[in-house]
C-alpha cells in the first residue's frame, strides 16, 4: 500500500493505491500537479483562475477549458437533483455571509462585512453547451463550485489511478473508492464525531463508491457576533438554519454524495432523513442536540466489533 499527502483546494489530500507496485510511487508524486492545475481553474479564491475570469465576463458565451466544463456540468446536475438547493449560483450569498476570502484566511476570527443576504439566482439561467464548450452566465450572476468541484477532482484522480491498483481518493473529506482492496476487503472510513473530534462515531466498509461529509463544525466564523458557516441556504441567500450538525452520505458517486450531503444537511433532521430514504441513499445525521439518525441503508456499511453496538447511532 502507497499513500501520498499534500494540501489544495482549501484542503488536506490524502491519495491511497493499494499495491506495491513501483509505478504506483511515480503515478502518485504526479497528482499534486493534477490538483494544482484544477484548483487553478476552478478556486473562486484566485483571481488568475479561468472561473474567476468567467465572473467577471459581461453575460456573453464563453469558451471555457475541459476541465471547467465538467465541472460545470456536474454542478448543473447538482443543481437538477437537488431542485436547487444546491446551485452554482451562490458566490454573492457566500461573500455576504463573510465568506469572501479562503478559509485560512478567515480562521473562525469575527468578519466584519455587514451585508444583508444576497438573493440567489436561478441555475435555470446559466447556459451550457456541451457540444461546443461554451458557456453563458447572465449579466451579474456569480458562480462559486466550492465542495462540487472537490467531488469532482476526487472522482478524477480516482479514475485515473484505478488501472494501477485499488484506489481511495480523501480530497477533505470526499472520499472516492474505485473498488475492493488488493486482498478483497472494503476499505475501513471512520466517521468522526463532530462533538468530539477525537472521536470516531463510526467505522464504515465500504467497497466503492463516494462518501462525503458536510456540516458547520469546521468552517465557521462569526459576523457581528452571528455564527455563520459556509452551506447556503439558497431559499434565503444566508447560511442555512438547521438542527444537522454534520451529514455524511455514500452514494454511487462522490458528487452525489457530496449534493445527498448538503441537501440534507440544510433540510434539516426530519425532511433531510426523508429526502435520504426516498432516494435509497445511506446517510448518517448528527444533531445539535447530540443525538443521531441514520437511514436504513447506513446499516449495510456499519462495521461492530464482535458483543457490541454502535454507541450512539438511532434510527
Amino acid at each position: 500500500m502507497q499513500q501520498i499527502e499534500f494540501r489544495a483546494m482549501g484542503s488536506a489530500i490524502l491519495i491511497t493505491l493499494d499495491t506495491d507496485d513501483a509505478r504506483a510511487a511515480d503515478a502518485l508524486a504526479q497528482t499534486p500537479t493534477w490538483f494544482a492545475e484544477w484548483e487553478a481553474r476552478l478556486s473562486r479564491f484566485r483571481a488568475e483562475s479561468e472561473l474567476s475570469a468567467l465572473n467577471r465576463a459581461s453575460g456573453e458565451p464563453v469558451r471555457v477549458s475541459a476541465t471547467l466544463g465538467q465541472a460545470i456540468q456536474t454542478a448543473l446536475d447538482a443543481a437538477r437533483a437537488s431542485d436547487g438547493l444546491i446551485t452554482p449560483t451562490l458566490l454573492d450569498a457566500l461573500q455576504a455571509a463573510g465568506y469572501d476570502r479562503s478559509f485560512e484566511q478567515i480562521g473562525g476570527a469575527p468578519v466584519s462585512p455587514t451585508r444583508t443576504p444576497a438573493v440567489v439566482a436561478d441555475w435555470r439561467a446559466i447556459e451550457w453547451n456541451a457540444a461546443t464548450h461554451t458557456l453563458r452566465v447572465p449579466r451579474g450572476v456569480h458562480l462559486d463550485l466550492g465542495g462540487v468541484a472537490k467531488g469532482w477532482a476526487a472522482e478524477q484522480a480516482a479514475h485515473r489511478l484505478v488501472a494501477i491498483a485499488p484506489v481511495m481518493v480523501d480530497a477533505g473529506g470526499d472520499l472516492a473508492i474505485t473498488g475492493a482492496r488488493a486482498n478483497g476487503e472494503p476499505w475501513p472510513i471512520a466517521v468522526l464525531d463532530p462533538l468530539q473530534p477525537a472521536n470516531d462515531l463510526a467505522l464504515l466498509m465500504i467497497e466503492r463508491g463516494g462518501v462525503a461529509t458536510s456540516g458547520r463544525d469546521y468552517r465557521r466564523w462569526e459576523r457581528n457576533g452571528k455564527a455563520q458557516h459556509h452551506i447556503i441556504d439558497p431559499r434565503t441567500g444566508a447560511p442555512a438554519e438547521t438542527d444537522v450538525l454534520s451529514a455524511t452520505v455514500i452514494a454511487p458517486t462522490t458528487p452525489q454524495a457530496e449534493v445527498a450531503a448538503k441537501v440534507a444537511f440544510i433540510l434539516g433532521s426530519r425532511a433531510g432523513s426523508a429526502w435520504l430514504r426516498a432516494r435509497r441513499y445511506a446517510g448518517l445525521l448528527v444533531l445539535e442536540n447530540g443525538r443521531t439518525a441514520h437511514t436504513p441503508e447506513f446499516e449495510n456499511f456499519l462495521w461492530r466489533a464482535p458483543n457490541s453496538n454502535l454507541v450512539g447511532v438511532t434510527q
